[in-house]
């Protein structure tokens, strides 16, 4: 009897606190990007992440219509979404957020502070419970929001979604606005871990020249980000240049791909 009672308490501490209970996977809801022809491709991003405490729909894209026809391509009800995190004030990434609603109203939306204030009413008479996101909070178990990063001069505020891993950090991020090796280290600075499994989302490097982008791909490699998915506004170039630095290590994120993370 004592013995047992040991040796449950050892495992108890033994446990890591990161994520451990299933996989967590990623779906291209909304892209630009081309990945399966059968859903609609359209500016914007939306991913959907399951696996966790909650199951979470991080930014909706740019067209409701869009958006739902997808998800109902890829048998995603939007019943089984937990939570909505919205990145930053652009449309491409929140203006499917009230035709969703109509579908699921019984989730919790992170809205960034900055976002207009007639947005954000409109959100709360859908029925949806709202939380406004200014600093870095937890979401949920192993998920962190950054909070509020500017980019574009101060002006933009984005924020991007930490989860805690045991094979290390995974960053999602919708623009970028921040700049990508900014919000990895910001992550990084928030969950007091070095590590960094994947980074994956829109890193906005259309106008970067060739020089600047293999700069960026140098500085994530310093950190030591093992696994890439670049896509919606990072631009075909560098896109290709980070395949090329991360070979099988890097995802091709299209509309309509499906990431699994054992």
């Amino acid at each position: 009897m004592y013995k047992r009672i040991l040796v449950i308490v050892l495992f108890s501490v033994l446990v890591p606190a990161a994520a451990t209970a299933q996989d967590i996977s990623f779906t291209i809801l909304y892209n630009n990007v081309p990945y399966n022809e059968e859903l609609t491709t359209a500016w914007g991003f939306s991913c959907l992440i399951e696996g966790l405490e909650k199951t979470i729909l991080f930014d909706t894209g740019g067209d409701g219509e869009i958006l739902l026809s997808n998800m109902e391509k890829l048998k995603v009800d939007p019943q089984k979404i937990d939570i909505v995190v919205i990145s930053h004030i652009h449309w491409d990434h929140r203006g499917g957020l009230l035709s969703f609603l109509d579908k699921n109203n019984k989730v919790t939306v992170y809205l960034p502070t900055s976002l207009p204030q007639d947005f954000k009413e409109k959100v709360k008479r859908k029925g949806a419970n709202v939380v406004s996101i200014h600093n870095p909070v937890k979401i949920c178990e192993n998920v962190h929001s950054t909070g509020e990063l500017s980019g574009f001069a101060g002006w933009i505020k984005e924020q991007s979604l930490v989860i805690d891993t045991p094979k290390g950090l995974m960053v999602v991020t919708g623009c970028a606005h921040p700049g990508v090796v900014n919000i990895v280290r910001n992550a990084q600075e928030l969950l007091k871990k070095e590590r960094v499994y994947l980074v994956l989302g829109g890193f906005h490097l259309l106008a970067y020249s060739e020089p600047q982008v293999k700069r960026i791909i140098k500085n994530l490699k310093a950190i030591g980000v093992k696994k890439v998915g670049p896509s919606h506004c990072t631009g075909g170039r560098p896109i290709e240049l980070f395949r090329k630095a991360w070979g099988e290590d890097f995802f091709d994120l299209g509309c309509g791909a499906r990431l699994k993370i054992e």
